[in-house]
């Protein structure tokens, strides 16, 4: 079986953009390969169709890797989804479906029966395509969790995966943990640990050189290339660890202040605004920080009431309806929307506690009611994902998705602002009189995802990655201790 496990050495090492570069530069070779994660933890998920034509749900970095590869995006690229909805529990979503809630002790109970849909959906992928290039999860060596693991080792055992490491070296302590990576794994996953990939390196690569000769000749496991730092790879996130914002270098850029909430989700929204030469996006949770702001964004969130309970215990309503007041342009999506209206209410409890209501921003003439059935569309563009039910008023302005009134705007939809002419649309409101800036995002991301495989091919040992993915572990690769006793 022709495929490769892409592993970290910690948590946001770049396992996820290795995969979706390697995706890209076979696809280029004429390869059909397909992407895969056994599990996804996240709050930024894509809609997707099953084999049947269904609307299911997926991690957004599944997506970025199908559109990478060239394939059709499907729920068995990520067959189960683990939404946190809480401080410890987690919506569950098993290929594009939800599956009810799950909490932390539950969940290590229930691995069994998510190994078998895993390892199903990857044979299945395997099965139709030339090679399956897998992402795991966290670290490899999360040893407490590795008897019911399938997300990693447990899957490169079951389809005899070789395991390609990924380490930022950015974070420092890169080698170290290179090391302990292979040596804490029992022996015969440490027979799948093929090699090592150093991520976002800024300056000489020669310098390096000396310590991936001595990690190599300690491991018994070559480096096989040394991928640059480059600001403008970066792609649509899946997790809270990237709510860095993205700075503007011109001289008055258009001010957007995104709203940090607890339990953000698809706050890949607003990546499009990024793109805008002269828009500086920042994330904020201070009532300071939206003074100066031409455009507040409420994005969306996986608990609504919980969220604008935390906005207003911050002393963030009153600034936000100063903004909205003043004539300035505020966007709500999604759960974002939701708190725009006048009620939330959630009689089932669906987020949590039965029977709670809440008074919304009442900024848009609105009311939401969550309820046990979960809504899932796709658009051209965008998409929808949510369980509260939104009804209009009689005073509401229909909009794409929801409603507005005056330069208040509220949709349901996510991934609008990849469409330049509604960026362009509401950057307009913020800014009267400013013109198109002529950025396509899609010819943007594109131009990202080519860069992320053209980096591949200059700094990495192609033909040698090639080779572990046609004919899987070498043999003879050494155990090192505590497992066994180290060859060198």
């Amino acid at each position: 079986m022709n495929g490769l496990l892409v592993a970290g050495a910690t948590s946001d090492a770049g396992k996820s953009v290795i995969t979706t570069g390697l995706c890209r530069l076979l696809a280029r070779r004429g390869v059909k390969v397909a992407p895969f994660k056994a599990q996804n933890m996240s709050n930024n998920s894509m809609v997707v169709l099953d084999q049947a034509g269904r609307p299911g749900e997926i991690g957004r970095a599944q997506w970025i890797q199908a559109l990478a590869a060239q394939v059709e995006p499907e729920v068995a690229m990520n067959p189960v989804l683990l939404k946190p909805g809480g401080d410890s529990t987690s919506h569950l979503v098993l290929l594009g479906r939800p599956a009810g809630r799950v909490g932390s002790r539950d969940f290590l109970g229930g691995r069994e029966e998510l190994a078998r849909i895993a390892f199903a959906a990857f044979d299945d992928l395997a099965a139709r395509h030339d090679v399956v290039i897998a992402e795991g999860a966290g670290s490899p060596t999360e040893i407490n969790l590795r008897p019911g693991d399938f997300v990693n080792l447990g899957l490169a055992r079951h389809a005899d995966l070789p395991v390609l490491v990924v380490g930022d070296i950015d974070r420092g302590g890169l080698y170290a943990a290179l090391f302990g990576t292979v040596a804490l794994l029992e022996e015969a996953d440490q027979r799948l640990m093929a090699a090592f990939l150093i991520n976002q390196f800024r300056g000489d690569q020669s310098l390096l050189e000396p310590a991936n000769q001595a990690i190599a000749r300690v491991t018994g496991r070559p480096v096989l290339g040394v991928v640059p730092w480059r600001p403008e790879i970066w792609l649509d996130s899946e997790d809270g660890l990237d709510l860095a914002g993205r700075r503007s270098q011109r001289d008055d850029p258009v001010r957007v202040a995104v709203i940090r909430l607890p339990r953000v989700s698809n706050f890949t929204d607003v990546d499009a605004l990024g793109l805008e030469p002269d828009v500086d996006v920042s994330f904020v949770s201070q009532a300071r920080d939206l003074s100066d702001a031409e455009l507040v964004v409420l994005p969306g969130t996986r608990a609504t009431l919980d969220d604008l309970a935390w906005l207003r215990a911050r002393g963030l309503e009153r600034p936000i309806l100063a903004h909205a007041q003043a004539g300035r342009p505020l966007l709500g999506i999604c759960g974002g929307c939701q708190m725009l209206g006048r009620r939330i209410a959630d009689p089932a409890g669906t987020e949590g506690t039965p029977g709670r209501v809440a008074a919304g921003l009442g900024l848009l003439d609105l009311s939401t009611e969550f309820g046990p059935d979960k809504v899932l569309r796709l658009h051209r563009p965008g998409y929808e994902i949510h369980h509260g039910r939104v009804s209009l008023g009689p005073e509401a302005q229909p909009w794409p998705g929801g409603a507005r009134s005056g330069a208040v705007l509220g949709t349901m939809r996510h991934g609008e602002l990849e469409s330049d002419q509604a960026r362009t649309e509401l950057l307009a409101l913020a800014r009267p009189g400013r013109p198109a800036s002529g950025v396509s995002f899609a010819a943007a991301r594109e131009a990202r995802l080519e860069l992320l495989a053209d980096l591949i091919e200059r700094h990495c040992e192609v033909d040698r990655l090639l080779d572990l993915i046609e004919h899987g572990p070498p043999p003879g690769l050494p155990v090192l201790p505590p497992a066994g006793t180290a060859s060198t």
